[in-house]
């Protein structure tokens, strides 16, 4: 064979989460054996073979045995290989080592390393977190909100562009996300970076450029372009977002652009909403195939105690107990369907697991099923379609004696005019109580679906309630009605859409779960609205979850202690450990995985028994 053809070529495919392993004619056997070694190896002709990053990163040693001259590598990934590499041996002798100054010289030289343009005050957990980081290639900050991740991020891009390492910072986060960012670029910068949302084109001057999480797709390839163009660091804000990796729309959209970045940084507080894998294909995307295989590994054993451990040089975290907040208490109330609505519940559970039983396999269909059963645990009528879709429901006050003989049909269609809802009952004695207080108190009310948030803005009307959810024109206009009206003392809002990358905690201390789905991470970080650094050290905050007995709530309740436990564990916080176990207290008036649907199974069998 001339030495002048590749025996192998291997290059980033075009998605830039696989790789393409191409071989010279004749060599078709020795291409074969060589994809052996690749569990995601799929072979599109007899020369060529695409295999996944994250295997190709983790099997590196099988290229070993390739017994041909002249390997040719992609530039860019042959750089990946290079990086993930040096991180792996950097992090493998970090295991290892004992605690030492290095981190305190480091942050003795921060001031140094930032440079006079940056302004902004650091705290000491802070510094702590960004020297850290900058002694990785890349690095993950899983601190708690409020713990100031976004002026963490800024200072280590100007670290890194004070040296000459970067030129250029991409920030993907959501659209909530933007205001931070940009008011801590004014902040912390005696010049701030010049700094651009995503439109149709992008400045030449751009230095830091904010894109949400949606457009990412559509703008791959414009993306990938201004990465590369310059040397860049690329930021992932909440980027639990990505979960779930190369197998998500957002996810498979920054596994492309990650390779394209000279340094990559995520930041969320919730790294691990439905356990170990999440974390695999975070991780995965800092470090392609080491992340992946340090996480697998350290749980492997099931001692989450180690695997924190184990797994701790790979990334930061401030805790609450270090931002020095007052504890939170979170209580369950329990609550006893009333006749009607416990009847139309359990024939439900019949109809439903009868449906389930043919849709086993359907994960789309389950999911389905999955949210009717969360809204009949709020009322059975919010799945009967009004006049308008989000019609709130119209209760009678007072209730109507039940007809004799009706279709159950009907019962469920006109059920707000014989019972009202202990759900519904259970918040407006909880708002009323505050509101009413020598010292009134305005309250944060979370319900999943909007024609809930709709009716309980009629039920809570005394109290000029702020509502806020995905189809809200005047979001900004009801926020800040809610924080400076002393008269609106209420706040209905869905926590897919406020609950992250907003503060409230300034105003409101209470809050109250109408109902909660699988979502650990949705549902921490929608606590954090109110809980969160600046709090008075004297403010009492408490969250009260609102539980449907005998309904899909107490296996909802279940998972979400057990996901809590796990993520407590992973990252050494109590904090979020204490979460996973309520206390009780008498009353006084959905992120779906296989276990989640084995737990839901279970609660449609029990129901038909």
């Amino acid at each position: 064979m001339s030495k002048e053809v590749p025996s192998l070529t291997i290059s980033l495919g075009a998605d830039a989460i696989t790789a393409r392993l191409r071989a010279a004619q004749g060599l078709e056997d020795s291409l074969h054996r060589l994809s052996i070694g690749f569990r995601s190896a799929r072979h599109h002709s007899s020369l060529t073979v695409d295999v996944d990053v994250d295997d190709l990163l983790l099997n590196l040693v099988h290229l070993a045995d390739w017994p041909h001259p002249r390997v040719v590598w992609d530039p860019d990934l042959a750089k990946l290989v290079r990086d993930v590499s040096k991180d792996s041996q950097t992090l493998g002798e970090r295991l290892h080592e004992e605690p030492s100054s290095s981190a305190t010289s480091a942050v003795e030289n921060l001031s140094d390393l930032l440079g006079s343009n940056w302004i902004g005050p650091l705290t000491t957990f802070q510094q702590r977190d960004i020297s850290k980081l900058l002694s990785l290639q890349h690095g993950a900050n899983f601190s708690v909100p409020g713990a100031g991740k976004t002026r963490v991020g800024l200072a280590i891009f100007q670290a890194l562009q004070n040296s000459g390492e970067v030129e250029r910072l991409l920030i993907i986060g959501p659209k909530s996300s933007y205001e931070a960012w940009q008011s801590e670029n004014v902040e912390c910068f005696e010049k701030p970076l010049r700094m651009q949302i995503l439109s149709s084109s992008i400045a030449p001057d751009t230095e830091a450029l904010l894109v949400n999480y949606e457009r990412i797709k559509g703008a791959l390839n414009l993306l990938a372009r201004w990465l590369t163009t310059r040397p860049s660091m690329l930021i992932l804000d909440e980027a639990h977002r990505m979960k779930l990796g190369a197998d998500g729309v957002y996810g498979s959209a920054c596994m492309a652009l990650g390779p394209r970045a000279r340094r990559r940084l995520i930041l969320t507080g919730t790294p691990a909403p439905n356990g170990a894998k999440d974390l695999e294909n975070l991780l995965g995307f800092v470090w392609p195939g080491h992340g992946r295989r340090a996480v697998s590994q350290a749980v492997a054993g099931g001692n989450l105690a180690h695997a924190s451990r184990v797994l701790r040089p790979l990334f930061t975290r401030t805790t609450k107990s270090e931002l020095g907040l007052p504890p939170v208490t979170v209580t369950q109330r329990q609550l006893e369907l009333p006749p009607l609505h416990a009847e139309i519940y359990e024939a439900l559970i019949g109809l439903y697991s009868a449906r389930a039983a043919a849709s086993k396999d359907d994960f789309e269909a389950l999911g389905r099923i999955l949210v009717y059963l969360l809204m009949a645990a709020i009322s059975p009528a919010l799945l009967k379609v009004g006049t308008t879709r989000y019609e709130p429901l119209a209760y009678q006050v007072p209730p109507l004696p039940i007809p004799e003989g009706s279709p159950l049909t009907e019962l469920m269609r006109d059920l707000p005019s014989y019972e009202l809802s202990p759900k519904y009952r259970e918040t407006l004695a909880i708002v009323a109580g505050n509101a009413t207080a020598p010292e009134p108190r305005k309250t944060l009310v979370w319900s999943t679906f909007i024609r809930s948030v709709n009716t309980l803005e009629s039920i809570l009307k005394e109290f000029n309630p702020a509502v806020v959810h995905g189809s809200s024109e005047n979001r900004e206009e009801e926020i800040a009605r809610f924080r400076d009206d002393p008269d609106c003392m209420v706040l209905i809002s869905n926590p897919a859409t406020l609950g992250e990358g907003i503060s409230l905690h300034h105003s409101c201390h209470d809050a109250v779960y109408v109902d909660r789905d699988f979502a650990a991470g949705r549902f921490l970080q929608s606590l954090d609205r109110i809980h969160r650094l600046g709090l008075d050290p004297h403010t009492e905050t408490r969250i009260t979850v609102l539980t449907s007995l005998g309904t899909i709530d107490e296996v909802v309740n279940q998972r979400l202690e057990t996901k809590l436990q796990f993520m407590g564990r992973i990252l050494d916080d109590p904090s979020v450990q204490q979460l996973a176990d309520l206390d009780e207290e008498p009353a006084v008036g959905g992120g779906l995985d296989q276990e989640d649907l084995q737990a839901f199974m279970g609660h449609l069998r029990a129901g038909t028994t």
